[in-house]
């Protein structure tokens, strides 16, 4: 039996949803100035959005506004660490200020690294679960809070992992603040439903970008071809977790509301029907016996 795996999207600029989905639309996109974020926000703005981009580097700002302007969207950007309610309202005032009140918000920002549990410091563990869990909700909140004042309705994405369900050994933090994530969709989307607001998660697979981190990238290295360690037989082009995102968001999508879509090519799915035998976090991470 010939297998193929899952066919190609159309392609880029292609459009999931109707020309102009979002003309009139603000969208604030934290973390959108590099990788998926900015696929993200990228289909967005290609629907006639106004897209704000947030992030704590300059340049990623600056790489935010090119790409978007390059559509000839409307584009505005401010650092903003939303590890700190201050700074992130401060970014919500200016959206106002130089866009509008944003209609949509995507949960992009988050941080990672792979560490073994036992060698992971306190710090570490507080620095991943502040900006990806903490820093979630602080702009979700902000978010609310400024439309039950205006009484007007919006929606929210939260980028979450797939190891929210199943864990992610020697990502112990990550996983750990994903899982919150996944709850605080379910959560929030009761919450805030009556005044309107939807909440919902995306979940990427494996979508190679030029600013993946370095682990990924060194994972990436070291497998002989990506491609047939998937279901799909192929990787995720980044236009589609983006048409996935504006189609949650869109006006499609209203009464979709504490769901997380997982967009991976049922990878996180995959079963082996014999077991490959056991090796350690540590051992796969190169490291030697732990020693205190």
């Amino acid at each position: 039996m010939r297998t193929t795996g899952l066919p190609e999207p159309p392609p880029l600029g292609a459009h999931a949803l109707p020309a102009g989905t979002y003309e009139g639309s603000t969208v604030f996109v934290t973390g959108g100035g590099t990788g998926l974020g900015r696929a993200i926000a990228v289909e967005f703005a290609r629907l006639g959005a106004a897209v704000f981009v947030a992030s704590r580097k300059a340049e990623h700002l600056a790489a935010g506004e090119e790409a978007i302007r390059a559509l000839g969207a409307r584009v505005a950007s401010a650092p903003c660490d939303i590890r700190d309610p201050e700074q992130v309202a401060a970014a919500f005032d200016a959206c106002e200020r130089e866009l509008a009140l944003p209609d949509v918000l995507v949960n992009n920002a988050a941080a990672n690294f792979p560490v073994p549990a036992e060698d992971m410091s306190p710090n570490a563990w507080r620095t991943v679960v502040d900006i990806t869990l903490n820093g979630t909700f602080f702009c979700a909140r902000e978010f609310a809070r400024r439309h039950l004042r205006a009484g007007t309705p919006g929606s929210i994405v939260n980028v979450g992992a797939s190891y929210a369900w199943t864990g992610g050994p020697g990502f112990a933090h990550s996983a750990a603040a994903k899982a919150g994530v996944k709850n605080m969709v379910e959560t929030l989307a009761v919450e805030w439903a009556p005044y309107g607001i939807q909440v919902n998660g995306l979940v990427p697979g494996l979508f190679p970008h030029d600013d993946m981190t370095e682990d990924i990238k060194g994972n990436l290295a070291r497998t002989s071809d990506k491609d047939v360690c998937q279901p799909a037989l192929r990787v995720g082009r980044l236009r589609e977790l983006g048409w996935a995102a504006t189609f949650l968001a869109s006006p499609y999508a209203r009464f979709v509301s504490g769901h997380t879509l997982v967009v991976d090519g049922a990878n996180w799915q995959r079963r082996t029907l014999t077991n490959p035998p056991v090796v350690t976090v540590r051992e796969q991470m190169g490291r030697g016996p732990f020693e205190g």
